[in-house]
């Protein structure tokens, strides 16, 4: 085979391993970000369904009461499912991305500064509950090699919450049960991804 083959077929294989980098069908994820701050095992499964869609289906879940003592009982417990359709400008897995999310969530909450959710002074009761809601999205994808990347997201939305309040952190008197509706972030992330295939 002469030397101009040789180079023309260097080329073409070149070409096909970086279009198989955008021609992915399966990625797992987990979010970096939710995972470190509330210390939550998470992971995704994102699925094409179509050149420039996908679909992810996730969820997170945190039973631990880190710091649960006779004093303290401050805890974060909470199981929380996602699916999210994502359209992408250019291809799937590929640069910018708008999608639409649902999400659901029971927890079981206490010690914790979250007047966005629940109202101010929060950290000196105990929620317990669920809720659930959807919104829209926007992100964008690192490629940081053939099997790997980097997501960032950011979404806000609207979000039911019905809880039980507890009169303090750790005691079992209830105070009443409670409806709110939330609008506002509903979820941010960066994610490490990796493609299956």
């Amino acid at each position: 085979m002469n030397t101009m083959y040789k180079k023309i077929l260097m080329v073409l294989v070149g070409m096909v391993s970086s279009i198989s980098v955008f021609s992915q069908h399966v990625a797992i994820k987990t979010n970096l970000l939710y995972g470190t701050y509330t210390s939550t095992p998470n992971l995704s499964i994102e699925l094409a369904s179509g050149k420039r869609s996908t679909l992810e289906l996730g969820g997170g879940y945190n039973p631990w009461n880190l710091k649960g003592t006779i004093n303290n009982n401050k805890k974060l417990v909470h199981w929380i499912g996602k699916a999210e359709y994502r359209y992408w400008l250019c291809t799937k897995f590929s640069g910018h991305f708008f999608g639409m999310h649902a999400l659901g969530s029971q927890y079981n909450i206490s010690g914790h500064k979250l007047p966005l959710l629940f109202e101010k002074g929060s950290r000196n009761y105990r929620y317990e509950g669920y809720g659930y809601g959807g919104g829209i999205s926007y992100g964008y994808n690192f490629f940081l090699g053939k099997r790997w990347s980097l997501e960032t997201t950011i979404g806000v939305g609207y979000i039911r919450l019905h809880y039980d309040k507890y009169d303090c952190n750790k005691c079992g008197t209830k105070n009443g049960t409670e409806n709110k509706n939330y609008l506002g972030p509903t979820q941010a992330g960066i994610s490490l991804i990796y493609y299956i295939k």
